[in-house]
């Protein structure tokens, strides 16, 4: 998943998310910049009894004091496979880079590459790039 400031530019350049399970998100602004959350269908807590058996606990919620939040208060994370759905067909390819790693991409013909240290922030990069040309 990307940083939470790529994450910010990129709403900012008019990025929309349709949650999805597995995406990643934080509840931005709030001092919960750093607990990342997870939409899922279903919440699964490992237990540890006295005894030393852990189980595996499926549950369909869990009881917490934040109930609900609004869309706009959280701001999607995406990943990977995420990001490349979002490039589309102007994503080439990605590879290594020296310590890091290079998005191509084919913008009307003309080839752009975005590097990072790491693949999911080249990823975003590269989108934010479609987004803003910069």
């Amino acid at each position: 998943m990307i940083s939470v400031e790529l994450a910010r530019k990129l709403r900012e350049a008019g990025l929309r998310w349709e949650p999805r399970p597995g995406d990643h998100f934080v509840i931005a602004d709030r001092g919960m910049d750093d607990e990342v959350f997870v939409v899922s269908h279903m919440v699964v807590d490992v237990h540890e009894f006295p005894s030393g058996e852990r189980v595996i606990g499926f549950n369909g919620t869990v009881e917490w004091a934040l109930d609900s939040v609004e869309q706009e208060a959280a701001l999607w994370l995406p990943g990977e496979s995420r990001l490349r759905e979002l490039l589309g067909g102007a994503f080439v390819r990605l590879d290594r880079a020296g310590d890091g790693y290079r998005v191509t991409l084919d913008v009307a013909g003309r080839r752009v590459e975005i590097d990072d240290e790491r693949a999911e922030e080249a990823y975003g990069k590269a989108l934010l790039y479609l987004a803003t040309g910069d």
